[in-house]
């Protein structure tokens, strides 16, 4: 008796209406796993987060535009002074090479010997070691041991189109994730829906199995109640007792089905899998609509489908990309300023230093003349993927519409398959009706009670089928169309 009253007690956590108080159980519709999914389903949220990285990278080809200001700031010590040569001598030996600079240099030895004379110390002359080659070579050691230098530079471009280009590229890539994450949310959507129906199926399948288990152990006592009063065989009761067996594991079964598409619902919704949740309503729920879908769905436009948008953005990027590299013939203008203070000296310190001032404003002009073909090739390149891409949307539209006729196709069958099955759901319950009265007044024998309970099983099941069919087409074929549940449309 335990093990015919388990199957029952089993049943009861996925009644809601026999779910005891103060349980922690989440109850779901169709529409709450929906909202759920979309907000807690992990591909939906990193498909978002692209969508904010690339809108922060696109505020970022913005920056382009603006002064690239830096400051500079430098310190160099001198190991070894340059060092300048004056007056006559002739280091080649010749004697005469600086003779005709002798007019030009004079002035220049006077000044330098004018400086010297009022810093004395801070400019050396500079005597090289004597050499067997030249004993008479001499020079001046110029610059000062430290060097410091401050400032700060910028630069902006004023003319450059191919980076204008650039920008209204990287508009297009933010507009091309937006699309990636839509797709995102579709293949939820038709994952929930599809793990949704798969429950409603899992709990019918245990209605029915509990409904013939139901019957079995009735019949059971029905038939033990004949055996006592000797009006049923042995045979009778041994084979009610084994329908009874067969009964139970076909429950178990239904029942694990249910935990698995629940788990399955929680994972797709991205739930924990400890969260306890249930579903509401029936495959019969959706059985009402079918005629009005398969109508409505005759009619079908690939404009929303997502794919061949993504395509469409993609040939699009391609063609501004062509033309960003077409724009690198054309030259580009830029402009620039400096301001910085040097200081020069031979000790530190810094208190005596004097800071010389420094700054320069200008414009700059590139003209692209010659790149050995690289531009040129660069443009043959994207136009044959441009050329690729054109194929590919092709094929992508071609198998589309195949599978838009196979969704098609497979939700008319399963309504018609429906329909015949509801029809000989009714003809299967009233042959049993009539052969459980029968045999219970002994006028007909336990198998044909078994026949036709088998009959109304399969036809039970048969309509369940065709309607979880029916729906899951649907729901392949409303990703296929691009229906979004966010959108009212």
């Amino acid at each position: 008796m335990l093990a015919l009253l388990v199957p029952s007690l089993a049943w009861a956590q996925f009644q809601g209406s026999e779910r005891p108080q103060g349980d922690s159980t989440l109850v779901l519709s169709l529409e709450d796993a929906l909202k759920i999914a979309l907000s807690e389903n992990a591909s939906v949220k990193v498909a978002d987060m692209e969508v904010q990285r690339l809108q922060y990278a696109r505020k970022g080809t913005y920056a382009a535009l603006f002064p690239q200001v830096n400051g500079t700031g430098s310190y160099q010590r001198t190991i070894k002074k340059q060092v300048m040569y004056m007056g006559g001598g002739d280091d080649s030996g010749s004697g005469s090479s600086s003779s005709m600079f002798d007019g030009i240099l004079a002035p220049i030895e006077w000044y330098l010997e004018q400086l010297i004379a009022q810093h004395p110390g801070k400019i050396q002359p500079y005597v090289p070691e004597p050499t067997p080659e030249d004993d008479n070579s001499g020079g001046i050691a110029v610059g000062r041991l430290n060097t410091w230098s401050a400032g700060i530079s910028a630069s902006m471009p004023l003319v450059n189109a191919q980076l204008w280009e650039s920008i209204s590229l990287s508009a297009d890539q933010v507009e091309l994730a937006v699309e990636k994450a839509r797709e995102s949310r579709l293949g939820t959507v038709t994952s929930v829906k599809q793990a949704y129906y798969a429950v409603l199926l899992a709990k019918e399948a245990f209605e029915v199995y509990k409904q013939v288990y139901e019957n079995a152990v009735e019949n059971y006592r029905s038939t033990e109640s004949k055996y006592n009063v000797q009006k049923a065989s042995e045979l009778d009761l041994t084979r009610a007792k084994s329908n009874v067996a067969a009964a139970v594991p076909n429950v178990y079964n239904a029942e694990s089905s249910i935990l698995l598409a629940l788990w399955q619902l929680k994972a797709v919704m991205g739930l924990e899998l400890e969260t306890e949740i249930d579903v509401v309503g029936s495959l019969d729920d959706y059985a009402e609509t079918m005629f009005r879908d398969v109508t409505e769905g005759a009619d079908a436009s690939l404009e929303h489908n997502s794919s061949l948008r993504q395509l469409d953005m993609q040939a699009e990027q391609l063609a501004k990309t062509v033309r960003m590299q077409q724009y690198a013939y054309i030259p580009s203008l830029s402009l620039s300023f400096a301001y910085s203070f040097n200081a020069m000296t031979d000790n530190f310190k810094f208190s005596e230093y004097r800071w010389t001032p420094y700054s320069y404003v200008g414009v700059s002009l590139s003209i692209p003349i010659f790149s050995g073909g690289q531009r040129y090739y660069t443009i043959k390149q994207t136009r044959v993927q441009a050329s690729e891409l054109e194929i590919q949307r092709k094929n992508t539209e071609r198998q589309l519409r195949i599978g838009i006729k196979q969704s098609l196709q497979t939700m008319d069958t399963a309504m018609k398959t429906y329909d015949s099955a509801k029809d000989a759901v009714g003809t299967a319950q009233k042959a049993y009706d009539i052969a459980a009265k029968s045999y219970k007044l002994g006028k007909s024998t336990i198998t044909d009670l078994n026949n036709t309970e088998l009959t109304l099983t399969q036809t039970r099941l048969q309509a369940a089928q065709a309607i979880y069919n029916f729906v899951v087409a649907k729901a392949g074929l409303e990703q296929t169309l691009g229906y979004d549940f966010t959108e009212e449309k």
